[in-house]
């Protein structure tokens, strides 16, 4: 990796954590329906890491992305436990959406080099699976199988609504 790319990841690494931490932290909601909702925007950081990177670093920066999120939210382990398993999955989820020629590993998978619908595809897969595994693993059964479900719906809505507005003004072009 060249020392540009590797420096843009480090920046979008801290970016996202601090957004996370410091802004939508306090985007929580206490009442009716609106306490389902949890915006959820640092996987992103996951999501767009270059496609050549080895598969032990996106599941050891995942985990350090998580464990530093689950500082602020003071939850032991609950994010570090899905984003881990996200940073685990994305090569499979890569593998099924792999275009007829391959994927050019020198790039990141952003909506500029592979356009808008691949894009939203992509992190709507990783976002769903993310969250459905954030919320079983902090209900920690399935007995709350509705709720779990009504969290990652809900939560999905809005988390894809402020990744998507992420992507539009930061507009990655590595």
């Amino acid at each position: 990796m060249n020392n540009n790319l590797v420096l843009t990841n480090v920046f979008r690494f801290f970016g996202l954590l601090l957004l996370q931490g410091l802004v939508f932290r306090r985007m929580e909601f206490d009442s009716g329906v609106w306490s389902y909702i949890h915006v959820l925007i640092y996987p992103l950081f996951i999501f767009l890491l270059p496609l050549r990177t080895p598969r032990p670093l996106v599941i050891g920066a995942a985990f350090a992305m998580g464990i530093l999120v689950d500082l602020f939210y003071y939850s032991p382990g609950i994010h570090a436990s899905a984003a881990t398993f996200l940073g685990f999955i994305r090569p499979v989820v890569l593998g099924w959406l792999e275009p007829r020629g391959g994927y050019n590993v020198n790039y990141s998978p952003t909506r500029a080099r592979f356009g808008n619908n691949w894009f939203l595809g992509y992190s709507a897969i990783l976002l769903a699976i993310h969250l459905f595994w954030y919320f079983s693993a902090e209900a920690f059964t399935f007995v709350f199988i509705g709720r779990i479900l009504l969290n990652t719906l809900l939560s999905f809505i809005v988390s894809f609504f402020f990744i998507f507005v992420y992507m539009k003004v930061f507009d990655p072009q590595d």
